[in-house]
């Protein structure tokens, strides 16, 4: 059975990224649920979405998806420094000091 519509996971992509950078990380996060569902294994979009999730506090989401995106890319600093003031966040200190430790090996700021 085929969809009425093929979704451009490009096009939604450029359009997430817009609202997360026009201040609407809700509205980001609500495409880019979509697009990680139909591509789980693209790390941009991941990103973004657990971008989304953190610009927007909803922080069990974000650790969700920084968690999937270290082991999608586990040398992204990034990812681990954001994973670590997630969790820092959620006042789980001890849980978020080897993510610190990690990203501060791998450079990240």
């Amino acid at each position: 059975m085929t969809q009425p519509f093929e979704i451009d996971l490009h096009s939604e992509y450029l359009r997430a990224d817009l609202f997360f950078a026009m201040g609407q990380p809700t509205e980001a996060a609500r495409i880019l649920e979509r697009l990680v569902s139909a591509e789980p294994g693209n790390e941009a979009a991941v990103e973004l979405l657990a971008r989304s999730y953190f610009g927007s506090a909803q922080l069990t989401k974000a650790e969700e998806a920084l968690t999937r995106l270290v082991e999608l890319a586990p040398a992204n600093g990034w990812a681990r420094r954001a994973l670590a003031r997630t969790l820092e966040r959620q006042s789980r200190h001890g849980e978020a000091t080897p993510h610190h430790r990690m990203a501060d090996a791998l450079g990240a700021e």
